[in-house]
């Protein structure tokens, strides 16, 4: 069986031409699946054709104009001829393109106003830029030469080159003036922001890891989300960025802001810089996984007499009280049950006791330094609202570790690893081009489980 595709061009005064892409032969029964429709190689070659012939017309029309001159605006006459290569989505092509001559003023253009030294489509760029946010580069450059006829010379050191020339873009435009399209957020009454740190490894000498500032953004009614990141000491401005993000949620002057961090100060000096004029709060998160720990170790104290197991069931009792007045922000109360449990543990002269020890020493520490900070959990959770960064913990590990430390054996520059995470965040943010939707949905449900370390 023989098919001739054919591109038709409609038109007023087209009078219906029509040119021949490619005759496809293909057998006419479907005894083997393999034969079912189009192949990989045929469909790539289809793409590339019409790809071609789409281009070829439209330049033919684009060399019919006579456009008028941009600073005199006298009519223009053809000069001559230049052939531009573009790398495309659907193949690399050959653009002849017409230079004009101003009849007026004597200047030489092209009539188009394509961005200085193009050699690729922006749409191609995006994709490169996509994808090698969410895999390294040497596979994305694979995934691209597999499933589209793209640039055969196009290797993974190229979209690497593209893709950080991206993130440097977008780093300038968030030290830059908001786009209209954020200004025309909708005012958000309140905007809850949680900022967070990790670290990944350095390729510097004398240096082992680099910090990793991320952040998340959300609004309460609508669920409007985004995320932000930046190395520290990049050259990305962290305070820039919250603003921004701020901004693209809708954030007025009405706005209330809540903000959560791990309880560094220098977190907390990020947010005040940002705008954030009320204090931080502590999250709930990193509390509940010491005290956690705390009572995995007195659960677990040996008793091996009925003294001693009474002993132990008071000090689960004191570490659940331990808990539950933490939870509820009374940070004085809970260093009294510390001095509790102090007075009952040198009856279990044990190894695990040590181990306790360690834990309840670890939650004292926590209290003192961030008791200003603590609030009342659970009136925050029974009124629905957020209690931790536990989101933030998971926007970490997406945003940076998945791609750029955890299972990752490679070490990191810093202005390679902060312009990475610019195109990760406008990836998952949906501000990577038309045709890159937003990955993050609205929230569901009256109540989102925001308190599962509680």
């Amino acid at each position: 069986m023989g098919l001739v595709l054919q591109l038709v061009e409609t038109g007023a005064d087209t009078q219906g031409r029509s040119i021949d892409l490619m005759e496809i032969s293909r057998p006419r029964d479907l005894r083997d699946i393999a034969n079912l429709g189009l192949t990989l190689p045929e469909a790539k070659q289809l793409l590339a054709r019409v790809q071609q012939a789409v281009v070829a017309v439209q330049a033919r029309d684009h060399a019919a104009l006579r456009p008028a001159c941009s600073h005199c605006r006298a009519r223009c006459h053809l000069k001559d001829w230049q052939s531009r290569q573009v790398a495309t989505l659907f193949g690399k092509i050959t653009v002849r393109l017409p230079r004009f001559r101003c009849s007026g003023c004597g200047r030489v253009g092209a009539g188009i106003k394509w961005p200085a030294h193009c050699r690729s489509t922006p749409e191609l760029d995006q994709l490169q830029a996509h994808l090698s946010a969410l895999m390294t580069y040497r596979v994305a450059a694979g995934v691209l030469t597999h499933l589209l006829p793209v640039a055969a010379g196009t290797s993974h050191e190229t979209l690497r080159g593209r893709t950080l020339k991206l993130g440097e873009q977008l780093r300038h435009a968030a030290a830059g003036t908001p786009e209209p399209a954020m200004v025309a957020a909708a005012p958000a009454s309140a905007i809850t922001l949680s900022l967070d740190s990790t670290f990944i490894r350095s390729c510097h000498e004398g240096e082992r890891h680099l910090e990793v500032r991320v952040g998340n953004a959300e609004t309460s009614k609508s669920g409007s989300r985004q995320v932000f990141g930046a190395v520290a000491n990049a050259g990305t401005d962290i305070v820039a960025l919250i603003r921004r993000t701020l901004d693209a949620l809708g954030r007025t002057g009405d706005t209330a802001l809540t903000a959560f961090t791990d309880g560094c100060s220098g977190l907390r000096a990020i947010l005040a810089a940002a705008g954030v004029t009320g204090p931080p709060i502590a999250d709930w998160f990193h509390l509940a996984m010491r005290l956690q720990h705390a009572k995995q170790v007195a659960e677990a104290l040996p008793a091996d007499t009925a003294d001693q197991q009474q002993v132990k069931a008071e000090i689960v009792t004191e570490v659940e009280r331990l808990r539950w007045r933490a939870w509820h922000g009374k940070a004085k109360n809970a260093r009294i049950t510390l001095k509790r449990l102090r007075t009952l543990l040198p009856t279990l002269k044990r190894e695990p006791v040590r181990k306790l020890k360690r834990a309840l020493r670890a939650i004292d520490r926590y209290l003192r330094s961030q008791s200003a900070w603590l609030v009342n959990y659970a009136e925050r959770w029974r009124a629905g609202l957020r209690v931790g960064t536990s989101l933030t913990e998971g926007t970490a590990n997406f945003l940076v570790n998945r791609r750029m430390a955890k299972s990752q054996q490679m070490r990191w520059s810093r202005c390679g690893a902060d312009l990475l995470l610019q195109v990760r965040c406008a990836v998952y943010n949906g501000a990577l081009g038309s045709d890159f939707g937003q990955l993050f949905e609205p929230a569901s449900g009256s109540r989102l489980h925001w308190a599962e370390a509680a």
